[in-house]
């Protein structure tokens, strides 16, 4: 008898701690949830971008002409996406492009291209290819699915639409993504150099 109680006894706890585990289990389940039930990262509206510095590259091409700034600065790249592109290996460059006079401006073949003060090319890439490197260089791999696709949403309304026609005195602006060469993080770049082609003739516009 003295041995079926110490058993019985011994058995309480141990269903005590089974139920608290899984209580503690489900509701950190329920707190994860709550938690990614917004978007990854709490990107800026669109609407709210501030405008181009007066200082951005410029190239004029008569009847359009571009500007650009590249986001160098890991400030720059949380006030707008809250996540660090920069560690990811990526390099956005802001990019303007302005109707100036003329019949409406096909952009499906325009090509941008950025080279360093060494030479070296900088691979650009989708918006798609940029969101999975910046979920791997931040080291998440749990997440609602849902979260993901906000996230997704939010950030590709940066993008820069070249599939729309340029209209008559129409300013457009977006983002292009470039990978840096090594995929490593980016590190105050010099002599960045973008090149446009894909139109009557390129553009050359000094980064920095």
């Amino acid at each position: 008898m003295h041995s079926d109680k110490t058993t019985g006894s011994r058995r309480i706890p141990a269903r005590l701690v089974l139920r608290r585990v899984t209580g503690a289990a489900l509701a950190a389940s329920l707190l994860l949830t709550l938690a990614c039930s917004g978007s990854l990262y709490k990107v800026k509206p669109v609407a709210e971008l501030a405008r181009l510095p007066d200082n951005a590259a410029t190239a004029n091409l008569g009847s359009v002409s571009f500007r650009a700034a590249p986001l160098l600065t890991d400030e720059e790249s949380q006030e707008l996406f809250e996540s660090n592109l920069h560690l990811a290996g990526l390099l956005p460059v802001r990019v303007e492009i302005v109707h100036n006079s003329g019949a409406s401006i096909e952009l499906k073949k325009v090509r941008f291209r950025v080279h360093d003060s060494s030479g070296t090319e900088w691979k650009p890439i989708s918006f798609k290819q940029a969101i999975a490197r910046i979920l791997k260089a931040n080291g998440i791999s749990l997440y609602n699915p849902d979260s993901r696709k906000r996230f997704e949403r939010e950030f590709r309304a940066y993008e820069l639409d070249l599939n729309a026609p340029l209209t008559d005195a129409e300013r457009r602006q977006g983002f292009v993504i470039f990978l840096s060469p090594k995929k490593q993080p980016v590190a105050s770049p010099h002599g960045l150099v973008l090149t446009i082609e894909g139109l009557s003739q390129p553009a050359t516009l000094n980064l920095n």
